[in-house]
């Protein structure tokens, strides 16, 4: 679960976007393509090996910049970026909590 202002931070793909108007990669775009650009070299590394651990659970986080791991997010209704409330859980009935 991410909450609508942490929904920008998310990480994009290496792969391109299909090549349609108003995809990251269109001519008609801020920028434009980058022709013979390595996807993988630019910017700083997104792959973090023994990285972020969950601040309740202590398993490994999967998003760069998240600070709770998707089970706990969904479980106790919060953003796993920011930890901000998103869904009020006292009338649910959830299995995994």
């Amino acid at each position: 679960m991410v909450c609508k202002k942490c929904e920008k931070k998310l990480g994009t793909l290496i792969t391109p976007d299909i090549w349609k108007d108003g995809s990251r990669n269109s001519k008609s775009g801020s920028a434009g393509r980058k022709i013979n650009e390595n996807k993988a070299l630019k910017g700083k590394s997104k792959f973090v090996p023994y990285g972020k651990k969950c601040s309740y659970c202590s398993s490994l986080v999967h998003q760069t910049n998240a600070t709770i791991c998707q089970s706990c997010a969904y479980k106790k209704g919060l953003c796993s970026i920011c930890g901000e409330k998103q869904v009020d859980l006292k009338m649910y009935n959830n299995s995994s909590v």
